[in-house]
């Protein structure tokens, strides 16, 4: 089994993997908000298969004022799975162990990808399990083969013969229309006790954390109070209705054990990322190359901004696109109420059209809306005038530091 351990982070607590990354916790660079993705939309069939099977799902309907997580089990818990990744060629020691979910008839099980790759290891370069074995509620194990993964959203998609075990996918909730308060149940292995359940609430959303498996953000992150161990990583968070909303990925904690603060991937973030591997085998996301932090009305009448909300550009890569568009970051470092601000960069206000209030937006505008090769306006605040600059965003690399 493999050993997980915290990784520290500056002003936060220490955090851990949920599950079983292979060679223990590793320390990684964090952008506070690098440009992120988005790739092309693809394919129509498997969305539409996904959406078919998801509806047609046995869903009870939610009762005003009831969280019925014994039947959110009854109904789901067939459709989860234990996972075991094996690295090298021993199947019988050292397999990391982890959670995972069916989502189709034909046989596409989500996972996270730090439960079948090295991702999150600190390796250079991410190697995928040598092999991977499903094991069903009824103990039966069959082989999966790696479809692909994507280490920015920390998603792992494999793929089984649907004739060697049956198949109960489970449905996809909306991750966009989680609010905080809401009651979510969890299911998965934590330290192989398979088919766990454990509930709370939704404790904050659009949370923006360190990745523990690429050196970019993970924007938009669902934070729950569920208890969620090592072995949880990959398994679903269902809402109160029974549908995924979430894949679950990490812990903060000083102990390296559960303490009420554990954390999500947006299914609608995995979602996009599947459709992607599924179809390439790979994952584009748009690229930037700038860093930003929150402009609030506080700092902006401190420093004299003309505007009260938006992202102030603390650094910008050279070679990147925003360096060769022209946006300019911060010059020199300023106290505000005992934090540290950085003075002197843009403020980006608008992208494609679109208000930017905060740099957790930028990250969610190049996600969502940009992908590589794609040129878009970018509303900025200089010397306190506004204009557009034109950025032709790139494809992101995986290490930002050497462009690769």
């Amino acid at each position: 089994m493999a050993t997980v351990g915290p990784v520290s982070s500056r002003l936060l607590a220490a955090v851990a993997l949920a599950c079983a990354a292979v060679g223990g916790g590793a320390v990684l660079l964090v952008a506070h908000a690098a440009g992120w993705l988005h790739g092309e939309r693809t394919t129509v069939v498997l969305q539409e298969t996904i959406r078919a099977e998801a509806a047609a799902a046995p869903v009870r309907p939610a009762i005003a004022g009831v969280f019925d997580p014994a039947g959110i089990y009854a109904r789901r818990a067939r459709g989860v799975v234990t996972l075991y990744a094996v690295f090298g060629s021993d199947t019988t020691t050292g397999a990391a162990q982890g959670s995972g979910f069916v989502v189709s008839s034909d046989g596409l099980i989500l996972t996270s990808s730090h439960v079948i790759t090295t991702a999150g290891t600190g390796s250079a370069d991410v190697e995928p399990a040598s092999q991977v074995f499903v094991e069903f509620r009824d103990r039966d194990r069959v082989k999966a083969s790696i479809v692909g993964w994507d280490v920015f959203d920390d998603v792992g998609v494999l793929r089984i013969d649907p004739k060697a075990h049956a198949l109960t996918p489970v449905p996809f909730g909306d991750s966009s229309r989680v609010v905080v308060g809401a009651p979510v149940a969890a299911i998965g292995s934590p330290f192989g006790n398979e088919n766990s359940l454990t509930v709370g609430v939704v404790s904050a959303t659009q949370r923006s954390i360190e990745s523990l498996t690429s050196q970019y953000n993970l924007v938009d992150a669902i934070q729950v109070d569920a208890p969620i161990n090592h072995g949880n990583s990959g398994g679903p968070l269902f809402d109160a209705r029974g549908r995924v909303i979430g894949i679950n990925a990490q812990i903060r904690s000083d102990s390296g054990n559960a303490e009420g603060v554990g954390f999500a991937v947006p299914i609608n973030a995995a979602r996009r990322s599947m459709e992607q591997l599924v179809a390439t085998g790979k994952v584009a996301y748009a690229y930037v190359g700038v860093t930003s932090e929150d402009l609030t009305p506080g700092i902006a009448r401190q420093f004299g901004y003309p505007v009260r909300y938006g992202a102030v550009i603390t650094s910008v890569r050279p070679g990147s696109p925003g360096a060769k568009a022209g946006l300019r970051g911060g010059s020199e470092e300023r106290d505000f109420n005992g934090s540290a601000f950085t003075y002197g960069g843009d403020v980006v206000v608008a992208i494609g059209g679109r208000p930017v209030r905060s740099a957790a937006d930028v990250v969610r505008a190049v996600t969502e809306r940009l992908r590589p090769g794609q040129t878009v306006g970018v509303s900025i605040v200089r010397d306190g005038r506004r204009r557009t600059v034109r950025v032709t965003v790139a494809n992101r690399p995986r290490n930002p530091d050497s462009g690769r």
